[in-house]
């Protein structure tokens, strides 16, 4: 897993890296599993090549089958880089998205995952461990596990995980 930013330059953010480790532990992950990129926050866009880059190497490293992007319907100029770059990297590979409710404008997800009320429950946990984002309402319990319902319905079952696709690859036989 890879974040591009550690929010370091931003001094209301010195906990994040902290917390993400916290977080990246509640979801059964070792710290060789993820890491954190030194992007600067709102840059992105003046960085593309060098984020581009990065996604090569990781392309070339681990051979995803999935990549998983902010939706293409995010707002957010760092959101829409990734998005952006991660279609260009990783050509080949089938690339969802995932909706980030304060910056996603139009967002359905037409993938839709099924997953456990533990799994919800996990995610809540994780989530918690961002102290530094516990007032903001997209952080809410409440508003999580209403997503996980809502994608569940759309899926008709209890919880899911809703996507957007920016692109399936598949092999046919």
């Amino acid at each position: 897993m890879r974040n591009m930013t550690d929010n370091q330059k931003n001094p209301e953010l010195q906990q994040l890296v902290s917390e993400h480790r916290a977080s990246m532990r509640q979801l059964g992950l070792s710290e060789s599993q993820f890491e954190l990129g030194q992007f600067e926050t709102r840059r992105f866009p003046d960085a593309r090549q060098e984020i581009l880059e990065v996604m090569l190497k990781l392309k070339r490293q681990y051979q995803p089958e999935i990549v998983f992007v902010h939706t293409a319907q995010d707002i957010h100029q760092d959101h829409q880089t990734i998005t952006q770059e991660a279609t260009r990297a990783f050509r080949g590979t089938t690339v969802l998205g995932f909706d980030v409710l304060r910056s996603s404008y139009g967002f359905f997800p037409h993938f839709l995952a099924e997953v456990s009320e533990q799994a919800v429950e996990n995610k809540i946990a994780a989530l918690k461990k961002y102290a530094t984002y516990a007032s903001r309402y997209y952080f809410s319990p409440e508003i999580i596990r209403a997503t996980a319902i809502r994608h569940g319905a759309l899926a008709e079952r209890p919880f899911a995980e809703g996507f957007d696709i920016i692109r399936i690859v598949g092999a046919f036989g």
